[in-house]
């Protein structure tokens, strides 16, 4: 039993995805380490994940924290159920606008479920969720589709919006990890200030062994690296920037005979091919190696063999790669739009990511100054070090228990009371 005589609570953390899925994965890698060391009140904390894709984050779930596979239905890549549940569902459209209830229709709808296994709380850690009636967190992370509708097509800009505004207003929580995103979605979707709340996200990298000489070594062999490059981990999508990155190398390279070697991983999307004919256009097929996935160990290994890493994306909600390089002491260079600002504040040189020749400008910085490496390097340390697993696993228990109505620690209040970190 709890302090005020409630079962224990049970709070369904959204975990439905394979490897390799970016961001996302990582953050309920972090979410995953940080609650499986807590003690507490006896929580428990179900990831909810494909019984035949579960092994990525298997390794990470101790102490209150456990894999729980549901049924068969959780299988398949979407949540797309025959409406066994009518009453759960008529409860959870009743919580959305008329607007959203009349395009529900398009909605995924819960089966029962989650409803019937006894859960208090469902954590959607993507914005993929689905209808339900048990009180939710739900994460946009970020309304990109409004301010880039370019990279869109017509049916998946109506499909986030609809998606996105519905399980916003069903959302007990929308969770952002800056006041950036916060001030964004109130303002696009007048949600209310207390029903955003900000919970800033740490570099999973400190949740991973550390590599040793001999992983370095091999990772060097392994890609066959240049003795010095930069670094770029990002999936290949439109608003990464790679094109303008490309042009900024080649910029480089023509007007100051300096070559700038680039070593980019990430998952490789259908924007890919108009990457690779702009590395053809631009004749820096020697000078630039795209790796795709890597695994854990080897992203650190990246990191700390790059020169910099350079973050040219057009639009972030957070922006994991600059923590994950504070972290290691890698110096960086990165976009001035959006959250990534007040991320980075002095640990890194800013650019206009639309402004291949500033960020030309951001890189010979970088590639030439060894004094500015070592100083911005210092910064990005001093800078991470307020974001951990456990103050952000903390503040979550926070909200779990605010939302399900139990009794909340001098710390919980604490926690809740405390103005965002970024």
């Amino acid at each position: 039993m709890t302090l005020n005589g409630h079962r224990p609570l049970r709070v369904c953390i959204d975990a439905r995805l394979t490897a390799g899925m970016g961001g996302v994965q990582q953050f309920i890698i972090g979410l995953a380490s940080g609650l499986s060391k807590l003690s507490g009140h006896g929580e428990q904390y179900l990831f909810l994940a494909y019984e035949d894709r579960d092994e990525w984050i298997k390794p990470y779930l101790q102490g209150p924290c456990r894999v729980w596979h549901g049924t068969a239905a959780t299988r398949q890549p979407r949540w797309a159920m025959p409406l066994r549940n009518v009453q759960v569902v008529r409860k959870a459209l009743r919580k959305l606008s008329p607007l959203a209830r009349g395009l529900s229709e398009s909605l995924p709808h819960s089966d029962g479920m989650v409803e019937q296994a006894g859960i208090d709380l469902m954590h959607f850690t993507t914005p993929a969720a689905f209808l339900t009636a048990t009180p939710n967190i739900y994460h946009p992370w970020d309304l990109q589709h409004l301010h880039l509708p370019q990279f869109f097509s017509p049916k998946e800009f109506q499909d986030r919006e609809v998606s996105y505004r519905a399980f916003c207003e069903q959302a007990s929580m929308v969770s952002v990890a800056t006041s950036w995103t916060k001030r964004d979605i109130m303002r696009h979707y007048g949600l209310r200030q207390e029903k955003v709340q900000v919970v800033p996200i740490a570099p999973v990298v400190t949740e991973y062994s550390v590599p040793s000489e001999d992983d370095l070594a091999a990772v060097r062999r392994k890609f066959s690296l240049p003795a010095d490059f930069i670094f770029y981990p990002a999936q290949t999508w439109a608003h990464k920037n790679h094109i303008g990155l490309l042009e900024a190398l080649s910029i480089l390279r023509d007007r100051d005979k300096l070559i700038v070697p680039l070593v980019s991983s990430g998952r490789a999307t259908q924007f890919f091919p108009e990457i690779e004919k702009q590395v053809l256009r631009l004749g820096l097929a020697e000078q630039v190696r795209f790796l795709g996935f890597v695994s854990p160990l080897e992203l650190q290994c990246l990191y700390k063999l790059c020169r910099s890493m350079v973050f040219p994306s057009k639009f972030e909600g957070w922006g994991l790669p600059l923590t994950e390089a504070f972290s290691l002491g890698t110096p960086v260079a990165c976009s001035n739009v959006t959250s990534l600002p007040g991320l980075a504040d002095d640990a890194a040189l800013l650019f206009d990511p639309d402004d291949p020749e500033e960020m030309a400008g951001a890189i010979k910085r970088l590639w030439t100054d060894a004094q500015l490496r070592t100083s911005l390097g210092e910064r990005g340390q001093v800078r991470v070090a307020r974001f951990t697993w456990e103050r952000t696993a903390r503040m979550f228990r926070a909200h779990y228990r605010r939302i399900a109505g139990r009794a909340l620690t001098n710390e919980d209040h604490e926690l809740l009371a405390a103005p965002p970190l970024i």
